[in-house]
């Protein structure tokens, strides 16, 4: 066993079984891509960008995760098709193959990182790589320690990543060859069997959904995060396809994260060092600050080039996934808040793109319909999103993020209800909650047309500037939603959804299945729901 690069000179990993294999512990972004590229791994793109394929998996495996029931998680967690149990026993054995695969190999890679941009809730995280770029990822998108803070560093936490170790369902107890489990006594997560590097984020997220609610008091949230030159914190909401990235880049706006925040009692702080864009149909013109990021240092995954000698990235390129992604620093964007970190937020958006042209292009909620919605957590999908889709599919996520929330989305919830309750510092007024829909109008998918990006922008920047503040609201008449008037630069005949429709019979039947859909999917919430939720329920007309 021998080691490379910096590290606590007190880590030993040998004590636990990795005594054979070289360990490169907290190597630069440029030794872990020439490391990639001299294994076959990877390739440099025209930008300088390292491009790597994830093999069979291209996408996280939510049937293949799991929690270790234990005394700490048996009567907390949510248990069932999300967080399914998983045995203390079988999580040891499998973690003993996992050490031993990563033993047998020639080397691994070592990164100490952190997550959480208040250094109140910090959570010390060491992750253990087969393949160098897993660990470049590592090092894009957790918060970078110091030198001097690697040398004394004590991790909290532990991931494990051995894509190339396969399980055997029947003697490990696994749904099938791949796994990430999750075991809160031992502060540890082990991954296997696939390579796509989402499951290491997503187990960290997982981790502190469960955490900081629980001990901490701590708000967290599926969301990306934005503050204004008067200092004033926005925070979007949105499931994919809802224009999440696209609305919280603003030239006008610092970017705090992309994806990942918890709300304490004095702030809104990043719980990563960096972003996981989409790249799908990435361009200059519609996303300048991801196309500009791809730079040095990111690194591609799954995606396809146009012309392979020069290395130009095709980002129509579907041959491999739907989901190629980029990982890289937050350092990477120009306009961004230095230490991730905002105040509490002045206004909060729900985004959902509505391809049954119902909702409103913006609407006001109260703390009830906030809760609720957010609950819901609504969007459409559309006919060539996905194989087999030929009419609008409404799809439902509570909390905007089901598949990492540990407890039951009604805790995650009233918890917002909770911070709601808390009017903004800056200017002690209470927090607006918008309801945005960036998806259909005038009708339905096929029928109706897309809310134009200008417009949606504009609703967006005159609820920041507080001027719908000064207009008059009108109620819509199926999910009880307050709606603005007027706006500045958007034309008035767009506001109220059902004036959009040639016929408004037709709206109204939708708009009632619409109301259905959202009633069906909160059933399961019912009996756990507080008072103030159940009174946001919509009714049928």
């Amino acid at each position: 066993m021998s080691y490379r690069g910096v590290k606590n000179n007190d880590a030993n990993i040998a004590a636990f079984g990795l005594d054979k294999v070289t360990a490169y512990w907290n190597l630069s972004p440029a030794s872990l891509i020439e490391k990639t590229i001299q294994k076959g791994q990877g390739k440099l793109a025209a930008s300088g960008a390292l491009t790597v394929e994830t093999g069979e998996f291209t996408g996280r495996s939510p049937k293949d995760r799991f929690i270790v029931k234990d005394e700490i998680t048996k009567d907390l967690v949510d248990w069932g098709a999300i967080n399914q149990p998983f045995s203390a026993d079988n999580y040891n054995k499998l973690k003993s193959k996992v050490i031993a695969y990563l033993n047998e190999q020639d080397d691994i890679f070592i990164r100490d990182c952190m997550a959480c941009a208040n250094i109140d809730y910090r959570l010390k995280i060491r992750v253990y790589n087969e393949h160098p770029w897993q660990n470049l990822f590592a090092y894009n998108m957790f918060l970078r320690p110091s030198i001097n803070e690697k040398k004394e560093f004590m991790p909290d936490w532990e991931i494990f990543a051995a894509p190339g170790l396969k399980a055997d369902p029947k003697i490990d107890g696994t749904r099938q060859h791949n796994f990430a489990i999750i075991n809160f006594t031992e502060k540890t997560i082990i991954i296997g069997g696939t390579a796509y590097t989402g499951e290491i984020k997503k187990g960290i997220f997982s981790v502190l959904n469960f955490t900081l609610p629980t001990k901490r008091g701590v708000f967290p949230m599926h969301c990306s995060a934005n503050v204004g030159q008067k200092g004033d914190t926005a925070l979007f909401f949105g499931l994919s396809g809802t224009g999440k990235t696209t609305l919280s880049t603003d030239p006008n706006r610092k970017l705090i994260g992309d994806d990942e925040h918890g709300w304490s009692s004095g702030s809104v702080f990043n719980f990563e060092g960096g972003c996981y864009a989409k790249t799908i149909n990435l361009s200059k013109r519609r996303e300048p600050q991801i196309y500009n990021a791809i730079k040095f240092g990111a690194m591609l995954e799954n995606v396809g080039f146009e012309d392979e000698d020069n290395r130009w990235v095709d980002y129509k390129d579907t041959s491999l996934t739907q989901n190629t992604r980029v990982s890289y620093p937050i350092n990477h964007i120009d306009n961004i808040v230095f230490n991730s970190r905002g105040a509490i937020p002045e206004n909060i958006f729900f985004l959902t793109c509505d391809a049954f042209g119902v909702l409103p292009p913006i609407s006001r909620l109260t703390k009830g319909q906030a809760m609720f919605h957010f609950l819901a957590g609504y969007t459409a999908k559309i006919a060539g999103t996905e194989a087999g889709i030929v009419d609008p599919e409404a799809t439902f996520s509570a909390c905007f993020g089901l598949p990492f929330l540990p407890l039951h989305p009604t805790k995650y919830a009233e918890l917002l209800g909770q911070k709601l309750d808390t009017p903004s510092k800056r200017n002690n007024k209470p927090i607006n909650v918008w309801l945005v829909n960036t998806g259909w109008t005038g009708g339905p998918f096929g029928k109706g047309q897309r809310i134009e990006l200008m417009y949606t922008r504009a609703l967006i920047t005159a609820a920041l500037d507080g001027e719908l503040n000064n207009v008059q609201f009108k109620k819509e008449g199926f999910f009880d939603l307050e709606i603005p008037t007027s706006c500045p630069d958007v034309p008035n005949a767009i506001l109220y959804p059902r004036d959009t429709w040639p016929n408004e019979k037709e709206y109204d039947v939708l708009a009632n299945n619409l109301v259905d859909l959202f009633i069906k999917n909160f059933r399961p919430y019912e009996e756990f729901a507080n008072q103030e939720i159940l009174n946001a329920v919509p009714k049928r007309k």
